[in-house]
């Protein structure tokens, strides 16, 4: 049995504990959960199209919380990238869709969403867009209407991903060939 202490003398542990005794035979709602603590919504298999691996993503990310890149076309000033997005969120919002955004850069901003099930349709919509150049979203990036003659390879993979992997590369094989001391230590 715990010790009777005043209220007046608890600390911030004697606090939590508390809390965690008042708490324990708290009915929460499941809506109420945070994210990593509600139960995966359950997959209906037969609205999968197995030739459109973009429904099977979708229905897994339903519910979840997701993020996308979107980049402006052009060569904007990061308060031009906010108005545009900006304009973009707005007409988000009109269509019903709870999208918050974030400035990453000065052609950059994420776009994040409470219920990752409307990615795909929030990307149609920006990839419309006349200012937008490219839209990346689970791995994939996706031109947009914006986007130069070169950029336009649907579906391609981040370039920066496979540079980075090519670099790694490079510096490994360079440290295999040569692996001795530099002249510049073998002179002292």
């Amino acid at each position: 049995p715990a010790k009777k202490k005043d209220i007046r003398d608890y600390n911030d542990a004697d606090m939590a504990r508390l809390l965690e005794q008042w708490e324990k035979d708290d009915d929460i709602e499941e809506g109420d959960l945070p994210e990593h603590k509600r139960p995966p919504a359950p997959i209906d298999f037969s609205k999968i199209d197995p030739g459109k691996p973009e429904s099977i993503l979708k229905l897994t990310k339903k519910g979840k919380t997701l993020m996308m890149f979107v980049t402006v076309s052009g060569d904007p000033t990061e308060k031009e990238t906010e108005e545009i997005t900006s304009l973009w969120q707005s007409s988000l919002f009109n269509a019903n869709y709870d999208v918050q955004r974030f400035i990453v850069g000065s052609n950059r901003a994420i776009f994040m969403l409470r219920d990752g099930g409307y990615a795909w349709e929030i990307k149609d919509f920006l990839i419309s867009q006349e200012r937008c150049a490219d839209v990346t979203l689970e791995g994939q990036v996706y031109p947009g209407k914006g986007a130069g003659d070169s950029e336009k390879v649907k579906n391609k993979t981040k370039p920066e991903k496979v540079k980075k992997k090519k670099e790694a590369d490079k510096k490994s094989n360079s440290e295999k060939e040569d692996n001795r001391a530099t002249k510049q230590r073998e002179d002292l």
